[in-house]
């Protein structure tokens, strides 16, 4: 059974960071692609970073480059989002997201609220 299993949210002042955790099971994970996407309260999804399968390529969204990182452990399965400088508008619910088989999978998310 294919499981993603999100971690690290909570609240933090603008200007903080979070280290975001996603912990794959079920599947070989270094040989999938993985993303991380959002979705901010009333707003639709949006794709933030992935990681693609088989080699180091990362890609970022505009609104988050240079301040998220995006990074894997193969080792433990899991992959991260290093998110630094964050905004009140960075506030969303995480999720990470795999897709095999052409099947997606995603976690249930973890929750991002940046405010003072």
């Amino acid at each position: 059974e294919v499981q993603l299993v999100e971690s690290g949210g909570g609240l933090v002042q603008p200007g903080g960071s979070l280290r975001l955790s996603c912990a794959a099971s079920g599947f070989t994970f270094s040989s999938y692609a993985m993303s991380w996407v959002r979705q901010a309260p009333g707003k639709g999804l949006e794709w933030v970073s992935a990681f693609t399968s088989g080699s180091d390529s990362t890609s970022y969204a505009d609104s988050v480059k240079g301040r998220f990182t995006i990074s894997r452990d193969n080792a433990k399965n899991t992959v991260y989002l290093q998110m630094n400088s964050l905004k009140p508008e960075d506030t969303a619910r995480y999720y990470c997201k795999t897709t095999l088989w052409g099947l997606d999978y995603w976690g249930q998310g973890t929750q991002v609220t940046v405010s003072s």
